[in-house]
Parts: C-alpha cells; sequence; structure tokens
C-alpha cells in the first residue's frame, strides 16, 4: 500500500493513543474518556485496513464506546463517535436494507449528542450528513462499493487506476468513497482532540 508520510504519521499516532488507551484500561476500566479514546483511535485506525478487517476494527470501536456510555450515557463526544462508527460500518455494508440499518443507529447517536451539546456545530453538521449519508452509500454500491472503488485499502489515499481506466465514472467514486472515509475521519480526530484537550481556564 502507498502511504504518503502524514497518514504514516496518523497511523503512528492513533496506533499509540490505541496502546495507551489498553494499557490505561487495564489500570481502570471505569473511566469514559479513556475508552472514548481507545473508540476513536480504532475507528481512525480502521481506515488504514482492507474493508474485513476494516469492519471488525469499527465493531471493536463501537463496542468499546457503548462501553463508555454505560459508564456515562450523556458524553455528548461519545455518542458523537458512536455515530461515526455506524456510519463507517454502514458505508462497508454492500446491502441497502442492512446498511440503513446502521445510518439510522447513527442519526439516532449524532441527534443525542446534539440533545446534550446543542451548540456543537460539529455535531450539528454530523447530523445534518446523516441524513444524506445512505444516498451517497447508494451510489457508491452502484459502481462496486468502498472495496472495489479502493483496490480493496481502507485508507483514502489508496488508488486502483485499473479500475479507474475502466470507468470515467470510477474516478468519480474515488473522490465520493475518499470523501466520505475523510469527513468520518476528521470527526474523529477532532474529536480525539477535543477528549485530550486540557481544561480550560477558569
Amino acid at each position: 500500500m502507498d502511504m504518503q508520510q502524514s497518514d504514516f504519521d496518523r497511523l503512528l499516532f492513533f496506533e499509540h493513543a490505541r496502546k495507551q488507551a489498553e494499557m490505561n484500561y487495564a489500570k481502570n476500566p471505569l473511566d469514559p474518556d479513556n475508552l472514548t479514546r481507545w473508540g476513536g483511535a480504532l475507528l481512525e485506525l480502521s481506515q488504514f485496513q482492507n474493508p474485513l478487517e476494516s469492519k471488525k476494527m469499527i465493531e471493536d470501536a463501537i463496542s468499546k464506546l457503548e462501553e463508555a456510555l454505560l459508564l456515562n450515557p450523556r458524553k455528548p463526544d461519545t455518542l458523537w463517535c458512536v455515530g461515526n462508527g455506524y456510519t463507517s460500518h454502514a458505508f462497508l455494508t454492500p446491502e441497502q436494507d442492512k446498511a440503513k440499518v446502521y445510518f439510522d443507529k447513527a442519526a439516532e447517536y449524532f441527534q443525542q449528542a446534539v440533545d446534550e451539546d446543542p451548540s456543537n456545530e460539529l455535531y450539528l453538521k454530523s447530523l445534518e450528513v446523516a441524513s444524506k449519508a445512505p444516498e451517497l452509500h447508494m451510489e457508491i454500491h452502484k459502481h462496486g462499493g468502498l472495496a472495489q472503488q479502493m483496490g480493496g485499502a481502507g485508507s483514502s489515499t489508496s488508488s486502483n487506476t485499473k479500475g479507474s481506466k475502466k470507468k470515467k465514472s470510477g474516478v468519480d467514486m474515488y473522490d465520493v468513497a475518499g470523501w466520505a472515509i475523510l469527513v468520518v475521519g476528521i470527526f474523529v480526530w477532532v474529536g480525539m482532540a477535543k477528549a485530550n484537550a486540557p481544561p480550560a481556564p477558569r
């Protein structure tokens, strides 16, 4: 897989965050912030996997995030991350009806995040984008899905030149798939940065 330096740096950063969260969990399994960081790191790392491994990693991330919600059910950044997890899972699910279930769950979590923090523009934008996601999913899978469009890799930077030569629309689908994954990745990254930010002075 051809990986640019910035992608490699992101991979290292989130792998370190995942390992740190795993160690912290061994010391204190009842820390919802740590579980949120762990889930967010897994979501970010899932972008570097093949579709099958990516799906497994997303499921693990959702599990960690839902565990965090058992400890603090009204934590908006965790609710938002779970929504991103379900959105990512939906895009990797080729069957429209199954994907819709994941998109609906994502929208519910985004709505809960907005309910907890109505002024957060990121949560509001995620909720807005969630309503358009099934249409984008249908368009992506009409052209062979993310796995085919992205050459079997999970990274938004990968390309499949053979596929893009076969169809002009394939190039457009790379853009759509790349943007879909990039948006989810940015959401997760911003959430992680917010979770790791020092508290504001009083």
